[in-house]
């Protein structure tokens, strides 16, 4: 017991220090855990022998829940909502599509008979949410026509219909029943999950707004039981329990919730320790001499639905909408294979006898090579494409980008002259519910009272209501560049009736609060708060 556990902290922490690996060549993050997954297998250095693919499954399964309501909880609905109907229509009939497209390809190009291409399409029908989050946060990748936002609720949302493409053909490989038994389960799986989700969501939310916790984290752990019971419920009634988990993620994740932003923060660091584990666990199940016997195919069936399959589903649903061309080109190479699909393959592996090919491997080695190609090249294709935003914010699109507090803070610094030196508190006129929560003096924080004198030197601390949710307010960046409009300029020569105000400006590791003297230079961010319908 003792030598596992030791293991696991050494996979973990060479997991950790090979991101430095990740960020430095540009290869995406969860390639890496593969690898040393692969280095510590029975045909790598440390030879740990694992061909459990029942023990897998379940494992990998458990991590899939939470990457699915997670994928819902940190998506920022109202970003995504002018998207939404592209990415669900790219998560359902564009997986089925590509699914299909595979299958055939799988049946005509390479000789597999059509049941088993269907298999191997409908496994590796998704597009991985965990890989397109990693490459979007990781390289700051904001894209034009709320691109980033149409990827991450596409991604987010597409494994459900996937999971059920696979059910389907194994239950047709099962001889588990009929054509009308197959399309009352995929009804029960669509009708049923997204019934209990949305009926789970508003359950959680309402005891959420009644219940306060008594001890800190509670929170996380009630998240953590909801996503679980998200994902059980329906799933032992016949339904599809990855469609419900994110649904209940995608309500919660937007709706006030006091400590949104530790909660974000605690599960992308959750996903992120799964992930981790999940991915090295695919690595250590794997076998690399296996792997010549497969690559072939598996690099053939990954430049298919590159270049073939995928572009034909992202075209033929989103050219009805007259989206841009280099739109439809960047999404349609950003259609990258990940988790999911090897789950399914291992859920496959373990529930059918069919051993004609090796189906975990074939799957596997697709996946690699769409990280390794496609997620790899994914920054330098959407510069090509000149699909970079560089006006806006990627993070904008989480729900963790803005503070979820009920009061807000102002730090304010006493100097020598000012209005309010040598002046008691009480004595000062504040703004209406606003009050002096801390005075910092020489480093010591002091608590104050109506009688608490204000010095030259000391920091006042002010305490405000928060805005509410419903008020809108649309922050965006702009980086000033040799060549911008901004550079060189004093803010008070702004025009007055932009509708635009600068709230403060990001000049290296400085945060500027700007007044009508400062002048922008070149290297500036600026934030800008844009005016309703701007």
């Amino acid at each position: 017991m003792n030598i596992i556990i030791l293991i696991t902290a050494i996979v973990i922490l060479v997991c950790i220090f090979a991101n430095r690996i990740s960020g430095k060549f540009g290869i995406p993050m969860l390639l890496v855990f593969i690898g040393v997954g692969m280095l510590f297998g029975s045909d790598g250095i440390f030879k740990i022998p694992f061909e459990d693919y029942s023990l897998a499954e379940t494992g990998c399964s458990v991590a899939l829940i939470f990457i699915m309501f997670y994928g819902g909880f940190g998506t920022n609905w109202h970003k995504a909502k002018p998207v939404a109907l592209k990415s669900l229509l790219l998560s359902s009939f564009g997986v089925v599509i590509t699914a299909l497209l595979t299958g055939v390809f799988c049946y005509l190009a390479l000789g597999m008979d059509i049941v088993g291409g269907m298999l191997i399409g409908a496994c590796l029908g998704s597009t991985d949410a965990a890989t397109v989050f990693s490459i979007l946060r990781g390289k700051k990748l904001n894209l034009k026509y709320n691109t980033a936002s149409l990827l991450e609720v596409e991604s987010g949302s597409n494994d459900p219909f996937a999971y059920m493409m696979t059910m389907i053909v194994l239950s047709f490989m099962q001889n588990a029943g009929s054509a009308s038994d197959m399309a009352l389960m995929l009804f029960k799986q669509l009708f049923i999950g997204a019934a209990l989700g949305a009926l789970i969501a508003v359950l959680a939310w309402l005891i959420l707004k009644k219940v306060t916790f008594s001890a800190a984290g509670l929170d996380s752990v009630y998240m953590v039981a909801i996503a679980l019971l998200a994902y059980a419920a329906p799933a032992v009634l016949g339904g599809n329990g990855y469609l419900s988990a994110y649904i209940v993620g995608i309500f919660l994740g937007n709706r006030p919730i006091p400590g949104k932003r530790n909660l974000v923060h605690f599960f992308d660091g959750v996903t992120g320790l799964l992930q981790m584990l999940v991915f090295f666990m695919l690595g250590l199940l794997s076998f690399p001499s296996k792997l010549p016997e497969v690559v072939l195919p598996g690099i053939l069936i990954a430049l298919f639905m590159t270049f073939i399959a995928r572009p034909v589903s992202v075209f033929g649903i989103l050219a009805p909408f007259r989206c841009k061309l280099n739109q439809m080109l960047l999404v349609s190479w950003s259609g990258l294979r990940g988790v999911a699909s090897v789950v399914f393959a291992i859920m496959s592996t373990a529930a059918t006898e069919f051993k004609e090919y090796d189906l975990f491997h074939t799957v596997f080695i697709t996946v690699l090579f769409s990280l390794l190609f496609q997620g790899s090249l994914i920054p330098a294709f959407a510069r090509k494409l000149n699909m970079i935003d560089d006006t806006n914010n990627v993070m904008t699109t989480f729900n963790d980008y803005s503070e979820e507090l009920p009061v807000q803070f102002i730090k304010i610094n006493i100097n020598e002259g000012d209005r309010w030196e040598g002046k008691q508190i009480k004595d000062i006129s504040l703004p209406p519910e606003t009050l002096v929560a801390m005075v910092i003096r020489r480093s010591k924080r002091i608590v104050p009272k109506g009688f608490t004198q204000l010095r030259a030197g000391d920091t006042a601390v002010l305490c405000a209501p928060a805005i509410n949710d419903s008020t809108r307010i649309n922050f965006t960046e702009i980086n000033v560049t040799k060549e911008s409009q901004y550079c060189g300029l004093m803010l008070s020569r702004l025009p007055p009736d932009n509708g635009n105000l600068v709230v403060l400006i990001k000049r290296g590791d400085k945060v500027i609060i700007p007044r009508g003297r400062t002048v922008f230079t070149e290297g500036d961010v600026l934030v800008i708060n844009s005016a309703e319908g701007e």
